[in-house]
């Protein structure tokens, strides 16, 4: 437990970053999932789901959820499994 009030503070902060950063890597996932059974199921509105999945991921990124080349490879993957899946 802390000792001191400021160390009181930064435990409260903490608690409320890690609710707020949770929240913001759970949407990451889901959304990375969502795009990922569209491409399994054959592509209904593939290109909106897509859009939304990398707005995600790039929100992830200034929000400090995702590292800015862990994003990249993300969106890179993903844009090739779309425009794979777009080909056949």
């Amino acid at each position: 437990m802390p000792n001191h009030k400021s160390a009181e503070k930064r435990m409260r902060q903490n608690e409320k970053r890690r609710e707020i950063n949770r929240g913001n890597r759970s949407r990451l996932r889901t959304e990375i999932k969502r795009l990922r059974a569209a491409l399994e199921e054959g592509g209904k509105n593939l290109p909106e789901t897509y859009a939304q999945t990398v707005s995600t991921i790039d929100k992830a990124v200034n929000k400090g959820v995702l590292h800015r080349n862990a994003a990249a490879r993300y969106k890179s993957r993903l844009t090739a499994r779309v425009n794979g899946a777009g080909a056949k």
